[in-house]
């Protein structure tokens, strides 16, 4: 199994892969990040493990430029999660429903490419029967982690079957 590449961080500011065995920049870094390529940052002083914070950086500086991904609307929501009592919940929500994007999208593009050999129509119609349930399946594990499990279409569900049942 292959091993992290470790890219170093001095306290000039400067990133330097192990690898390469050169100076890299931010640009550089996302370019690990779009090729897939594992890659772990430490503060070269301390050896601390700063991935998340240059992660952070890269994203700000995609925000900065072009059309953002998270409105400020959607930041303030983020920032109101962190000390309550649902960040891990949160957290995991988040992280399951980028796990679940990036899975479609994947998906979605190995159908379409399918699409192209059938009726596009139809390769539509599964992939959004199929989101429609997965996303079914995360909202309810959320509202169960929440306290939340079943809502309203919980109580409907349990009436329609204490009907079936009487």
């Amino acid at each position: 199994m292959e091993d992290k590449r470790i890219i170093k961080k001095y306290p000039n500011r400067r990133l330097y892969d192990t690898v390469e065995s050169k100076y890299i920049t931010l640009a550089d870094v996302r370019g690990l990040v779009l090729e897939g390529i594992a890659f772990c940052v430490r503060d070269q002083k301390t050896g601390e493990d700063i991935t998340r914070s240059i992660l952070l950086q890269i994203i700000s500086e995609q925000e900065g430029c072009g059309e953002p991904i998270f409105s400020t609307d959607a930041l303030t929501r983020i920032i109101r999660f962190y000390g309550d009592t649902v960040q891990g919940v949160a957290s995991s929500f988040l992280e399951q429903s980028l796990s679940l994007f990036s899975e479609q999208q994947k998906r979605f593009h190995a159908r379409i490419n399918e699409a192209v050999k059938r009726n596009p129509l139809t390769a539509m119609t599964e992939i959004t029967q199929h989101n429609l349930g997965l996303i079914k399946k995360m909202q309810d594990s959320f509202f169960k982690a929440a306290g939340l499990a079943g809502g309203q279409d919980g109580e409907a569900e349990e009436k329609d079957s204490d009907k079936n049942r009487g």
